[in-house]
């Protein structure tokens, strides 16, 4: 299967710009480019497909450049509700520091990674408007959908400006960089179609590019969102335990979809591990894979087998395993409080875990207090260093479901 074949094969393609687009990417080494604006320190999970995409192209002999976005970051990509909040220089100037990291991480170094900030400087506002604005007509940029839409709620000159500057950064890189193919996220194809345009208009040639669907989960939210909040790839924002609990849970009609989408596995592997998975679904044989896949690839073998070891430890209940790092991370957001040494029923009803004398009895009665995984029953249990997990820390249950931590000072 050549190239093209297996990006539409994967889901990887919906929009295209260029009439020989599939000869040039299956016959020709090309220089590509994908872009992003670094608005957090941080690129995430959603942002991994495209990367991957990318990754592909280029293990297929392609060249990629790698654009940060130090110019259009400062403006922010118009959104279809509201403007964006300006980002200060300098948060954005670490912030791109950090997305080049991360970008020569999963690429070994082999990207091109260049900042728009590094010609757009140089330019004044007349003499860009000169270079760039005479080429684009207002009406042309009135009908891009993300801006038509906004003109009902209002939308800000440096917005409406910003698919000028993106336009301008393909056709900088076309003409210093033999660039000649974009490659973005479906919802750019507006600010892309606006640097062929001005790339046909300048040059008298043509250039290519296309957009990748944007990886939904079965409710139609973005993947890579976790009750509202983003899969970072930086692993002190989102630990490898946190990515592994989220892909474990995909749900079985879309495993064969993200495993196209997000695993280098050949069409054959995937489509043994989709039968294996559909056999048996209940172990979750896909799910294992794509997550082994991912996390291995953005955070070595030893990553994945660390989040493995925490799941399995917290599903059993032998959390004893689990150092205070671990337990911290298992069992991040819920609960914590900080005591010294006490007794079992002062702790409960101090910390607000029972409300009452009476309601630590009857949990303790029924067996519904556990401490570090072992039922208890004796109110007047001693809580200390001694009976903490690494001295340090004692993880309380109540009930089935309902987890607390308590710091030992």
């Amino acid at each position: 299967m050549k190239l093209y074949e297996e990006l539409k094969w994967r889901g990887l393609i919906k929009d295209v710009a260029g009439a020989d687009i599939e000869k040039k990417l299956n016959e020709e080494k090309i220089t590509f480019y994908w872009g992003t604006d670094p608005t957090a320190d941080s690129l995430h999970l959603g942002h991994y497909s495209s990367l991957l995409t990318a990754k592909r192209l280029a293990n297929a002999g392609h060249h990629p450049i790698l654009l940060v976005g130090g110019a259009t970051g400062l403006i922010g990509d118009p959104r279809p509700t509201a403007e964006r909040e300006i980002i200060d220089k300098d948060v954005l100037n670490h912030n791109l520091e950090c997305i080049k990291t991360q970008v020569n991480k999963i690429f070994a170094g082999r990207a091109e990674v260049v900042n728009n900030n590094d010609w757009m400087k140089e330019f004044s506002f007349t003499e860009f408007l000169r270079v760039a604005g005479k080429y684009i007509n207002v009406n042309y940029m009135l009908d891009k959908d993300i801006i038509s839409r906004r003109l009902e709620t209002g939308i800000t000159f440096a917005e409406f400006a910003y698919t000028m500057i993106q336009g301008y950064d393909f056709l900088h890189l076309y003409e210093t960089k033999n660039c000649i193919m974009q490659a973005e996220g479906s919802d750019q194809w507006g600010n892309i179609t606006t640097g062929l345009e001005l790339i046909k208009k300048k040059t008298g040639k043509d250039a290519y590019a296309f957009t990748m669907p944007l990886v939904l989960d079965e409710n139609g939210k973005k993947f890579g969102k976790s009750e509202g909040n983003a899969l970072w790839l930086d692993i002190n924002k989102t630990s490898s335990y946190e990515l592994y609990q989220y892909l474990i849970n995909t749900s079985d009609k879309m495993v064969e979809s993200y495993l196209k989408i997000f695993t280098f596995l050949t069409p054959e592997e995937i489509m043994d591990v989709v039968a294996k998975h559909n056999a048996e679904p209940h172990l979750r044989i896909g799910q294992k894979k794509l997550a082994k896949e991912i996390i291995t690839d953005l955070h070595g073998s030893a990553e994945y087998e660390h989040a493995v070891h925490i799941s399995e430890s917290l599903f059993s209940g032998n959390i004893k395993d689990l150092s205070y790092d671990d337990i911290l991370v298992g069992f991040k957001g819920v609960p914590t409080f900080e005591t010294a040494e006490t007794t079992l029923i002062e702790l409960l009803i101090n910390t607000g875990i029972c409300s009452s004398r009476r309601e630590v009895r009857e949990f303790l009665n029924s067996g519904s207090i556990s401490i570090n995984g072992d039922k208890v029953t004796d109110e007047n249990l001693v809580i200390n260093k001694s009976i903490a997990l690494n001295e340090k820390i004692v993880v309380i249950r109540k009930g089935k479901k309902k987890y607390y931590l308590v710091k030992i000072a």
